[in-house]
């Protein structure tokens, strides 16, 4: 059984002024195996690493990638998440990281919320993304 998205919309439509084209829901009603992400930073899942960039665009990338992989070990795929929380410190990086993490949930539909924070665990990091997967039963 794949995942009920309750209203979903895309932020082009939602929000005009900005550029967005994200694919997002006001609701998702899933059922199946819960994954609960650690909060996803811009650094190596292996070794722990920064990457090397203090630009948001390839910041949320490597967040992204982390957040695909990770869900991909757990035996799902991208079509399983169902919720993210960005956490960014600075209000001007909004689009350029929503924009970028778009590019990940594009017909994917996830519920989402957005905090501005003071700072995150590093000084460097500029976002931080919060996931929440669930993979389907199998019928």
């Amino acid at each position: 059984m794949s995942h009920k998205r309750i209203r979903p919309f895309n932020t082009k439509d939602t929000y005009p002024e900005q550029n967005l084209d994200n694919d997002l829901a006001q609701a998702v009603v899933a059922r199946g195996a819960m994954v609960f992400l650690r909060g996803q930073c811009p650094q190596n899942l292996d070794d722990a690493k920064n990457i090397d960039s203090h630009d948001p665009v390839e910041q949320t990338h490597k967040v992204m990638q982390n957040i695909k992989q990770l869900i991909e070990e757990c035996g799902g795929q991208m079509e399983d998440l169902v919720k993210v929380v960005v956490y960014i410190t600075d209000v001007r990086h909004r689009e350029a990281v929503y924009r970028t993490m778009g590019e990940y949930i594009k017909g994917v539909h996830p519920v989402s919320t957005g905090l501005v924070v003071q700072a995150l665990a590093r000084p460097e990091w500029l976002v931080e993304i919060d996931a929440t997967a669930v993979i389907p039963d199998q019928e």
